[in-house]
């Protein structure tokens, strides 16, 4: 899950070294929650107007959790 979620904000950011992934253990619900942190510069870029592509990509991410059994949550740094 990992790898899926930085392929998709190395497509949207420019600079693909600033991408840092971090992700924690499962909460009780066995969430596994991802934090995605990138450079300011591109921050509105992954966010989107109206949060649109955050939106797109956490959607995303739910999908192929499902696929796993896994459950999943993004929040962008």
């Amino acid at each position: 899950m990992k790898d899926l979620l930085y392929a998709i904000a190395a497509g949207l950011v420019e600079d693909k070294s600033a991408i840092n992934i971090t992700e924690d253990e499962p909460d009780e619900e066995g969430v596994i929650v991802f934090h995605l942190n990138v450079a300011p510069d591109d921050m509105g870029r992954v966010i989107g107007k109206q949060g649109r592509i955050a939106k797109a990509l956490r959607t995303i991410m739910r999908a192929g959790a499902a696929k796993k059994d896994q459950k999943v949550s993004v929040t962008i740094e």
